[in-house]
């Protein structure tokens, strides 16, 4: 059975930062990639970052850049987002997703297993 868990989310003021966790495991393709996606009230959810499998590749959303990490670890079974500077358009629930590639794609098209998702709410 795959499973991706989400974990980290929270209430942060402005400015503040959260570090959220995505925990993979029952994923048939051994070299995945791993997307973060939100979405807020009212609005369609978006792709913010990606990484290749082997970590050298990846991409952010112009509002997150320079804000936003995305890692994993070694054993690739765990990505990371970290959150930093926070605004509250940053407010939304988070979303971590794989895909059977190695490659990261900045689409959710390409994404089939998916996690249900973090609350990250930013006050203002």
């Amino acid at each position: 059975e795959v499973q991706l868990v989400e974990s980290g989310g929270g209430l942060v003021q402005t400015g503040g930062s959260l570090r959220l966790s995505c925990t993979a495991s029952g994923i048939p393709h051994a070299d995945y990639a791993i997307g973060w996606f939100r979405q807020a009230p009212s609005k369609e959810r978006e792709v913010i970052s990606c990484i290749s499998n082997n970590g050298r590749h990846s991409y952010y959303v112009d509002s997150v850049k320079d804000r936003f990490t995305i890692s994993s670890d070694n054993a690739k079974t765990t990505a990371y987002l970290q959150m930093n500077s926070l605004k509250p358009e940053d407010t939304a629930v988070y979303y971590c997703a794989a895909r059977d590639d190695s490659i990261a794609l900045a689409t959710m098209r390409g994404y089939k297993y998916w996690g249900q998702g973090t609350q990250v709410t930013v006050s203002s």
